[in-house]
């Protein structure tokens, strides 16, 4: 789990690449869920969600603009 200090000095196009890392991650997770109807990590999940969050959150601070 990264914290918002540690994302603070990274640059922009840094963040953007790990927001769309992390939104790859959790879904693929979900497809996992899906498929099997079962998961042998699911606070993966909610550790990953938790993360774009925090990423989110630092690229709206620093002012940038998420296009997807």
């Amino acid at each position: 789990m990264r914290k918002a200090s540690e994302l603070k000095d990274q640059s922009v196009d840094e963040l953007k690449a790990m927001y769309h890392e992390l939104s790859r991650d959790i879904f693929q997770l979900k497809n996992e869920i899906r498929m099997t109807r079962k998961m042998e990590t699911p606070h993966l999940i909610r550790d990953k969600k938790r993360d774009r969050a925090r990423v989110l959150t630092v690229l709206r601070q620093k002012g940038a603009s998420l296009t997807i």
